[in-house]
């Protein structure tokens, strides 16, 4: 079972869009806090799931049960906190939310978790994609660059 993540910043639609048919992605879970923003180009909410059905007859969903808070994102942006510090924060929400309750496994599987950061290394969509795991071991983690 492969969960896969991606990043829209920094990549064409035309990239963007080849490696999700590349790696036959078969649902996009959108975890922005925002999907409407204009800077997003292609990957603005509505444009993106229209995109992603005609281009590759991919699902779409905005999960925003998976994003942090747009308190929490603020502090980290804002040199507020540091990494570390977000990063145990937005793990500890996930634990508050109980996300695994609410996530369908085998959905999972050739999923892609999706936002705006270019590199997984510094973004909430790796950190969401461990936690998956580690409540799911048999989840395989492919990040698309």
């Amino acid at each position: 079972m492969k969960l896969y993540t991606i990043g829209f910043t920094n990549k064409s639609a035309r990239k963007f869009f080849e490696l999700l048919k590349a790696h036959n992605i078969r649902r996009i879970l959108d975890t922005r806090i925002s999907n409407s923003s204009q800077l997003s180009g292609f990957a603005k909410g509505s444009d993106l799931e229209f995109f992603a059905k005609a281009i590759g007859d991919i699902g779409y969903s905005h999960k925003l049960e998976l994003a942090p808070t747009k308190d929490l994102l603020d502090k980290y942006r804002k040199k507020e906190i540091l990494w570390d510090e977000y990063a145990e924060k937005y793990v500890d929400l996930l634990r508050a939310r109980k996300v695994e309750n609410n996530l369908n496994v085998e959905e999972l599987d050739h999923a892609c978790l999706l936002c705006s950061e270019h590199l997984p290394e510094k973004c909430h969509r790796r950190l969401l994609a461990e936690y998956i795991r580690d409540t799911h071991p048999e989840i395989e983690i492919v990040h698309l660059k």
